[in-house]
Parts: C-alpha cells; sequence; structure tokens
C-alpha cells in the first residue's frame, strides 16, 4: 500500500505485469488482495485457487524477523506484512498453490521462521543485485544479471532441462537464515538464495528472487515455471466445490 495521486491517498496497488502473467500462462482472472490485516484471511482463502506473492519496492518490515532497523529512508509497507504472513502459512497449511516472487520470496522465508539480508550488495564477497550487472542494458527488466545454479532433479532444472538459468535481478534484500521448512535449490554465483521450494507441502509451493513475470513471453524458463503454477492452480480449481445455485 502508498500513496498515490495528487491528495496522496493510500492505494492498493499491483503492476500490470502481474495482471498479464496470470491471464497469460497462468491461465486465470486476476483478483487483488488488499493490505487488510490478518482478519481477511479466513474469508479470502475459501475463495482462491492460487496466490502470487509479488514483487514490490518496499522491503518486509525486520520486526517481523527480529533483524536491525532498516537504513533511513527504506520504504516498508507493515500492511501488508501483516497481511501476507499469516496468509503465506494459512496458504501452504491448506494445500492451495502458492508462488512467491521477489518480495513475495523474502516473504514466504520470514513467513516461515527465516530472516532476511536488508542490503546485500553492503556484503564482503557478495554482488550487487540490485541492477543488471550489464550496464548497458540499464534498469531494463528482463536483462540478464547473472547465472542461477540450480539443484538436479529440481523443478527449474526439470523445466528448462539443465542445472543453470540466467535470471534478472531487482532487489536488495535476500535471505539470510533460511527459514526451516524452505529447501533451497537455486543459487546465485555469490551464494545468494535464489529459489526455493517449501519441504513437505501438500501442495505448489515454491518461490525465485527474481521476474519470471517481466520475461515470459521471452524466456521459456520464466514461461515454463508460470505454466507450471497455472496447471498447480488448476488442479486446485477442479477440486473444489462450488455451492449448488438455487433452483
Amino acid at each position: 500500500m502508498k500513496a498515490f495521486g495528487i491528495f496522496a491517498t493510500p492505494n492498493h496497488a499491483a503492476s500490470d505485469s502481474y495482471v498479464r502473467v496470470t491471464l497469460g500462462p497462468v491461465g486465470g482472472i486476476p483478483v487483488l488482495l488488499p493490505a487488510a490485516g490478518e482478519a481477511l484471511v479466513p474469508e479470502i482463502l475459501p475463495r482462491l485457487d492460487g496466490l502470487i506473492l509479488t514483487g514490490s519496492r518496499s522491503n518486509v518490515c525486520p520486526d517481523f524477523y527480529e533483524g536491525p532497523p532498516h537504513a533511513e529512508g527504506t520504504p516498508e509497507d507493515i500492511a501488508r506484512d501483516s497481511t501476507t504472513l499469516p496468509l503465506i502459512r494459512a496458504a501452504i497449511a491448506a494445500g492451495l498453490p502458492v508462488l512467491a516472487i521477489c518480495r513475495g520470496f523474502q516473504e514466504l522465508n520470514v513467513a516461515l521462521g527465516g530472516s532476511l539480508d536488508q542490503r546485500i550488495q553492503d556484503l564482503p564477497g557478495r554482488i550487487d543485485h540490485s541492477t543488471p550487472s550489464d550496464q548497458k542494458y540499464g534498469r531494463i527488466r528482463t536483462a540478464k544479471a547473472h547465472n542461477v545454479r540450480l539443484t538436479p532433479g529440481s523443478l527449474l532444472a526439470e523445466v528448462c532441462g539443465g542445472t543453470e538459468i540466467p535470471v534478472n535481478s531487482l532487489h536488495n534484500q535476500g535471505i539470510d537464515r533460511l527459514a526451516p521448512r524452505l529447501v533451497a535449490e537455486g543459487w546465485a554465483p555469490d551464494g545468494t538464495v535464489e529459489a526455493v521450494r517449501v519441504r513437505d507441502a501438500i501442495g505448489f509451493a515454491y518461490g525465485v528472487q527474481w521476474h519470471p513475470e517481466y520475461d515470459w513471453e521471452t524466456d521459456a524458463v520464466s514461461y515454463g515455471l508460470l505454466e507450471k503454477f497455472g496447471m498447480a492452480a488448476e488442479a486446485w480449481a477442479a477440486r473444489r466445490r462450488w455451492p449448488q445455485a438455487a433452483e
């Protein structure tokens, strides 16, 4: 949630890229969930067939993982955190398909008991993940910034038919302590965790640190990951019991 317009009115918003990707390879109808707090969870969860946790400029508030305060000026969104963290736990417990992207990837780790590094680029031996490494591309969101090494036999290794893929990179935060229920399945060259699955999850529960929603029209791996999530959501929808129409 952020201020928008000439009156700086608080708004609940999602990028059009998530709308298009849901209508596209996911094959669903996008529904924006408001950052309305934990009370939203039991009301909205039975109405969903899948949950995409989106990226955002804001960082997960360190109060939720007992981290140090953010540097002055770092954007936070506690209303979102207060909604998504319990929603993630409830969705995974129910078996609802979950795909966590960038900030959503970080939320997934925090929701399940992990912690975050706030500025990876300031840590010894780490690369700057906030902009593409090939500077001729500037800040184009589809530019490949670095490779990710994948676990053989993992979901993404299956999608790409190999164990290494190039990805875009637009984040400052990253996983510090991996949540106990998460299994790392992808790493950047500097060791940053880039892909995870939820151990023993009932349904599809996967997270990536990069942005497949930006380049799915040209990148087969991005398309394949989103398609896998869409298939899981479709299967979930087929199992749902809709109320009988009144005669």
